[in-house]
């Protein structure tokens, strides 16, 4: 039997990229072959074992035939006989689909193995699908709309770009599981250059399946595309203030539903919703803010309890050239109320009572505030 490291060890590899992981594909063995050697088997639809020292996972050569609708109709094959050629024949892109042949140490040795012109795509810039079962698997959508975003400087083949579309009119997005829909968008979310990822999805009418309604409209308006880059180069990298600024004029009852559909992490959920809030708050009062309407705010992101969140919540409005600092002043001063004062002044008859208390602080907090805005 031979190893090989294959996919995106090679690309990073050549591309000058760090390489964290490696997949490795076995030739001509089998499963009794690799347990007998050791490997303990993992894989559930195909054959995948882990090593017995680097606990490293080796699939086994393998083919693939379409059976079914979704990214799961597959029925894979796997035979001493396959060789590597036709395990590779299966992957997404050229530049996923070269190999290396990997020693007894572990290391790689000899040539690359490129079969369909990876590395000639790689100097292209080109994200070209390998063959005419790309289409087949609609999970290939969102990886190369990830990709795009990860590597911006590439573009579509006008051919893949066909068989992606051809992915989005046979309906095939529906099949596709909420969890992976939002590994993909996350995974994207935090590359080099997001919009470009929502550029694919536009391109191909992903869009429209994948995204909220209003997010769907808005992103095909240039306008707010636009506006989007420019938000993206003034924060930083981290998921949940993408996310937010992302859905920052999406309705939060809208970003509620939708992100029950693609299974969103609910601190994300949140962060994005309270975002949207903020906005709507600042839209409203037009630099001219009320003091029921700040509290309100604050007592929707919870400042009491999550100060953390309360603050970077408005250090990311701040990036993106909102004017907030009467809004960080009126918190840090509702904050800074001393609670055993305000219990104090509560009667002693009433201090059982969790509303008479709770109403002493909101009456507090609301002096507070409006004491805020007026300096």
């Amino acid at each position: 039997m031979k190893i090989y490291a294959v996919g995106g060890a090679i690309r990073d590899t050549l591309m000058g990229l760090p390489v964290h992981d490696i997949d490795y594909v076995v030739v001509g063995s089998s499963v009794e072959e690799m347990i007998a050697n050791g490997f303990r088997p993992v894989g559930k639809d195909f054959p995948v074992f882990l090593h017995p020292k680097t606990q490293a996972e080796y699939a086994l050569a393998r083919t693939e035939r379409k059976t079914g609708i979704g990214y799961k109709g597959f029925h894979f094959y796997a035979d001493p006989s396959v060789t590597l050629e036709q395990d590779l024949q299966r992957r997404d892109l050229t530049i996923n689909a070269m190999a290396q042949e990997v020693d007894v140490d572990g290391r790689l040795c000899g040539p690359i193995l490129d079969p369909y012109g990876g590395q000639k795509d790689l100097a292209a810039k080109v994200f070209r699908h390998v063959s005419d079962a790309f289409a087949e698997d609609p999970l290939r959508l969102l990886r190369i709309a990830r990709f795009a975003a990860r590597f911006p400087e590439f573009s579509v083949a006008d051919e893949t770009m066909l068989s992606l579309k051809a992915i989005v009119q046979a309906g095939e997005l529906n099949a596709l599981s909420a969890e992976r829909i939002w590994q993909e968008l996350a995974r994207g979310l935090v590359a080099s250059k997001p919009m470009h990822m929502f550029q694919v999805l536009l391109n191909t009418g992903a869009a429209k399946t994948i995204l909220s309604p209003t997010l769907s409209v808005q992103l095909a308006q240039e306008k707010s595309r636009e506006q989007l880059i420019a938000h993206f180069d003034s924060i930083g990298d981290a998921l949940d203030d993408r996310c937010a600024i992302v859905l920052m004029n999406v309705p939060a009852s809208e970003i509620r539903s939708w992100a029950e559909c693609v299974r969103m992490p609910i601190e994300v959920r949140d962060f994005s919703e309270i975002f949207s809030d903020l906005i709507t708050c600042i839209d409203k009062c037009h630099g001219h803010f009320q003091a029921v309407d700040v509290l309100a705010w604050l007592n929707r992101a919870d400042v009491w309890r999550k100060p953390d969140r309360g603050q970077q919540l408005l250090n990311l409005a701040a990036k993106i050239g909102l004017n907030v600092a009467a809004l960080i002043k009126a918190m840090r001063n509702a904050q800074a109320l001393n609670t055993a004062e305000i219990i104090a002044g509560v009667a002693a008859e009433d201090r059982s009572n969790g509303e008479r208390i709770g109403g002493a602080f909101e009456l507090a907090r609301l002096a507070a505030i409006t004491s805020a805005l007026q300096t």
